[in-house]
This record gives structure tokens, sequence and C-alpha cells, in this order.
């Protein structure tokens, strides 16, 4: 009962008759992409819960060489800081942002602070791949949390480590497109698979003519775009709205070996095989026996450990599957054999081994 509930909702996610989708929701536009910046910083300000700087010598270094350019030497010496944490600072660089705009940034302590709750992200230069600055952030610090200590105990709700900072970067370096230059844009199918690429071109080349697109492999389609600039555009936001049948996807089965979920799509088929499951219980305890010597004999006291290991097998019953053609049958039969999730892991592994599972098994 347990595993129909698990997999009942899976339900949504399977794919049942062929639908017409959107070129859009199937494939991306080459030279259309989001860049990750990264940096370092310091954020100030916070209440006690900033690094310990015995621990932490980078956060002193770092507040050091900020304070030598602005003019302000410190003696030698460790410095105690409580108010103070190194962090870094990710963002994500949208397509065609221009230099002015303002995108969100994300501040996570590097450090053994408590909370940067209350703090507030000094200027810290974003890099690219490319080593080349592109954004400078800087802002108050919001962290969706509490805590609270006092005497030995304490309490805390959700993450203090993390916080971001809305509209916190201001862009100061666009990243160069192509989708403006050329005779040619190109779709990049977000999975490949050389069926959806025949359909989309032939979908093209109806709305816009024969010859307009050329699929290159199972995943790049090449398209012939306008060459007036002015037109590239519109011609963009109708080719990414075409509705075409992407046909009938691959049947896969989604197993989470860390947290024992299983997700499997519609089109999920099993062939008639016979099932026997059973759990291996290993019970290893240990007691403690004392030695106690005789009076008058010199002897000496001697604890010894003694174990008892005891195995049990489970009784796991032969049960026969029938050949399911739809994802309910499949539901049903394996409940038919009562294992739980844990259990299902290990059965569909070797269902997939042995022949009788008409799906592809993906391990995540």
């Amino acid at each position: 009962m347990k595993l129909a509930k698990l997999i009942a909702f899976t339900l949504l996610l399977g794919l049942g008759t062929a639908h017409a989708e959107r070129i859009k929701d199937i494939a991306n536009i080459d030279g259309v992409r989001n860049n990750q910046l990264v940096g370092y910083g310091l954020v100030v300000g916070l209440d006690g819960s900033g690094d310990q700087t015995t621990s932490t010598p980078f956060t002193v270094q770092s507040l050091q060489s900020m304070l030598a350019q602005l003019g302000i030497q410190l003696p030698a010496g460790n410095l105690q800081l409580k108010n103070v944490a190194a962090v870094m600072v990710t963002a994500t660089l949208p397509p065609f942002v221009r230099p002015g705009q303002q995108i969100d940034v994300t501040v996570s302590s590097m450090g053994n602070a408590k909370s940067l709750r209350g703090g507030t992200l000094l200027m810290s230069p974003l890099k690219g791949a490319d080593g080349q600055i592109y954004a400078m952030a800087q802002g108050n610090v919001l962290v969706g949390g509490a805590g609270a200590a006092a005497g030995g105990s304490s309490t805390q709700v959700n993450h203090l480590a993390a916080g971001r900072v809305p509209q916190g970067a201001t862009v100061e370096r666009a990243v160069g497109s192509r989708v403006g230059q050329g005779d040619f844009i190109h779709l990049e199918l977000k999975e490949s698979d050389f069926t959806t690429a025949s359909r989309i071109t032939d979908t093209i080349d109806r709305s816009f003519g024969r010859g307009t697109a050329l699929p290159l492999d199972g995943r790049l389609i090449q398209v012939k775009a306008p060459a007036d600039p002015g037109r590239r555009i519109a011609f963009l936001a109708q080719l990414e709205n075409l509705n075409f049948n992407p046909g009938q996807p691959t049947p896969k089965v989604i197993i989470n070996a860390r947290t024992g979920s299983v997700v499997m799509n519609q089109l999920v088929q099993v062939d008639k095989c016979a099932i026997a499951h059973g759990n291996l219980t290993v019970t290893i305890s240990s007691e403690t026996q004392v030695s106690q010597p005789g009076p008058l004999s010199g002897g000496q006291t001697v604890a010894a450990q003694q174990a008892d290991v005891q195995v049990k097998s489970d009784k796991g019953e032969l049960v026969v599957v029938p050949a399911a053609a739809s994802l309910n049958d499949v539901v049903k039969a394996l409940n038919a054999v009562g294992a739980t999730p844990q259990d299902l892991l290990a059965i569909l592994q070797a269902m997939k081994a042995a022949g009788a599972l008409k799906a592809e098994l993906e391990i995540i």
C-alpha cells in the first residue's frame, strides 16, 4: 500500500498520447545562455555571530587588506573580531543583460560564522570563468531564518549561514551574443533525439519554406534567419512558439538511492517474470563480563567483551509478476511482491538485468 502511494503521484509525470509542444520548451537558441559569476567578500555588522578569527585567519587578512586600501594601518597582532565573516558571493548573469542593470546575489559563509543575519556585504567584484569582472556586489544580506542561544541551549529556524542580497550586484560588463550575427541561428535540443530533431525541422520548413532548417545531428538544428536585424527578433519569436508533435518519450525509471525515491513515467512496461525477495538482518550484541580473582590469589580483575552475532533471513515467497503494458499494471504487479521503496531499488535493478523491465534505469 505504501508503495502504491509512493508511485501514484508519478502518474502526473506520465505522458499518455503524444501532444503538441512549443519549440521553446524543447530546445534552446545557441548563444542565449546564463553565465555564472563568483567572488569573495566580507560581511560586517553581525551581532557577535561572525567568524572566530583564531581558526579563520583569512578573515583577518582580508580585513587588513581592505583597510590598508582605505588608508588605515593596523598594528601587528591578531585581531579579535566577532562581527565580521568571510563569504563567497555567487550570481547568475542572464543573457542580454547590459551594464547598469542589477541582479540578485547569494552570500554563503566560508568560515565558522554562526549567522549572517543582519549583516552587510561590502563591495565585492564578481568574476566570470575568463577572470574578468562582470559585476560589483554590495548590500544588506537577507537571511530567511532566526536563531538564539543562551546558557548552553540554542534554537534555530532554517539555515543562517547563507542569504540573498536582492538586486545586490550592478552589472559592469556585458557578454557578447552571436544571435544577431551571421546568416544562421542554431537550435540546441535539451535532450538528444533524432526523431525530435527531424520533426522540428519539418515543422519549421512548413512554416517558413522548404530548406529553412537543416538538422546537423540529434541535438543541433541549423535555421536560416532573415538578414535584416529588424526582422530577426520577430522571426525568433515566431519560431520558438511553433507547435509540433515530439512523439513518445523514452520509457524511464528514475531511482534516487540516497532517499529511496522511485519515479517512472507512464510508458514503463514489464514482461512476465518471477520475483523472490527477502531481507537479511545481521544483529551484533556485545556484553561485558568481569572476571574476579579469588581472595589472596594476587590476581587482577579482568573485563572481557563477549559478542553475540545473530543472522536472520526473512522468508521471501516466489511471486509471479504478469506482463504489464501500463503504469497502473506495473504498480499493481510490484505491490504484489510486498516490497518497500528501499527493496524496490534492488528489485528494479534485477528486473532490468533480467530483461523484464522495458525502460531506461537511471540512478541519481
